[in-house]
């Protein structure tokens, strides 16, 4: 009798064991995104998507929305995300086949519907390209905790003339009317399915080069991230 009982009690410690196991495996804690205890609240914004679509905050709803600001004329951070997305995008499907790619467009001057719809075609036809106004893209960006800035590029050499400023028109904040760069966050936002900012992931970045980001490590963050949603 005894034995059956001392069995009983071992077998039951036993299954307890691995049930606390399991539960402390199912929620492995986020390693390397900044991972808000309680999500941050998206406020209200209006954008247009590249089919023409109105996208706002009930659009993200219902998605894990993987959000990046960048622009088509970007010389190497914005294709190298969208390239690595693509190359993860079966992996992030994977763990929620709700998970949608957005870029959201800090040139408006420049990215034109049909132009964005060309580019993120390129790099997945799922993907989604957004855009709209500084007006709303100022305020969306600061929301999210991200940033971007026109900045003028022009050669030494009209600089030191002035005939450039003196001739071309003057917009986006002071850069000329098609010689100008974005600085922008390299930073991706991920917004869960109640349409608030779950996480941030920031990408690697060393002295001199792009920053990137690492995909198997945004994988892994992802299904834990899902995991504990």
């Amino acid at each position: 009798m005894n034995k059956i009982v001392i069995m009983i009690v071992a077998l039951g410690a036993l299954a307890a064991g691995v049930m606390l196991f399991g539960q402390i495996n199912k929620k492995a804690p986020v390693e390397f995104a900044l991972h808000y205890q309680q999500a941050r609240d998206v406020k209200a914004f209006e954008l247009t998507d590249h089919l023409g679509e109105a996208f706002n905050n009930e659009s993200l709803k219902g998605h894990w929305n993987w959000v990046f600001f960048g622009y088509t004329s970007c010389p190497d951070v914005c294709p190298t995300t969208l390239q690595e997305m693509n190359f993860i995008y079966d992996d992030l499907k994977a763990i929620s086949h709700k998970s949608q790619v957005l870029l959201v467009s800090v040139d408006p001057k420049r990215d034109t519907q049909t132009k964005l719809a060309s580019y993120i075609g390129y790099f997945n036809p799922e993907f989604k390209a957004l855009y709209g106004h500084h007006g709303v893209l100022f305020p969306f960006a600061r929301n999210l905790g991200l940033m971007y800035a026109i900045t003028e590029s022009e050669p030494a050499s009209e600089k030191k003339s002035g005939q450039k400023a003196n001739n071309d028109a003057k917009d986006n904040h002071g850069a000329t009317a098609t010689r100008y760069l974005v600085d922008h966050s390299a930073s991706l936002v991920l917004i869960n399915p109640a349409g608030k900012v779950e996480a941030i992931f920031k990408p690697k970045q060393a002295l001199g080069e792009v920053p990137v980001i690492e995909g198997d490590k945004l994988v892994s963050d992802f299904a834990k991230i899902v995991a504990l949603y």
